[in-house]
């Protein structure tokens, strides 16, 4: 499941999903249920994503010499920053269509939906294939997120609250294996 000869790339794993839970956990707080325990997960789940995003940073920026998949002198790099523009583009434009149709409702959806497709690229890219459970459940989150009917509750809350425990899950994993590899290093 695990390349552990790119664990820095694992380290920043764990630091990318940890701010993305962070984020997303955050964005779900826009409509969730009335009810309060909803407010306070979510501000778990934050608090749990920038935690992890604070233990993996510093091990990341210590270790920034150690070897990774998207040397800039390779082909894997081209990949990479290629798939980041078209995610960029994508998300932007998507953005846009739904706000011009009076549905932003569905933006949260289609950002995560284009994040996690995004990862199923990278996947081979990094040499780590979690990052293709990453990109396929993160995907079928928000294919059901678009399709569960609106009501009082936005389509941002269901991309949050089942997303951010997904990222900080898989975050967690990569950053408790690429850590020990990093500093044996």
């Amino acid at each position: 499941m695990f390349d552990l000869s790119y664990a820095r790339d694992l380290v920043m794993t764990g630091a990318i999903f940890g701010v993305a839970a962070f984020v997303w956990a955050g964005w779900a707080q826009e409509k969730p249920p009335p009810r309060v325990a909803w407010r306070v997960i979510l501000g778990l789940f934050s608090l749990a994503g920038a935690a992890l995003a604070g233990i993996t940073i510093p091990v990341a920026i210590r270790h920034w010499d150690s070897p990774t998949a998207i040397d800039p002198s390779t082909g894997a790099f081209a990949v990479y920053l290629t798939v980041f523009w078209v995610e960029v583009v994508l998300c932007a434009g998507l953005a846009f269509w739904a706000a011009r149709r009076k549905r932003s409702d569905l933006i949260a959806p289609l950002i995560l939906a284009i994040v996690g497709i995004h990862f199923l690229p990278l996947a081979p890219v990094f040499g780590q294939p979690i990052m293709a459970v990453a990109g396929v459940l993160l995907t079928a989150i928000a294919v059901v997120a678009a399709l569960l009917p609106t009501g009082s509750v936005g389509r941002s809350f269901w991309c949050g609250i089942l997303a951010a425990p997904v990222l900080l899950v898989i975050g967690a994993v990569c950053a408790l294996a690429g850590i020990p590899e990093v500093r044996e290093a």
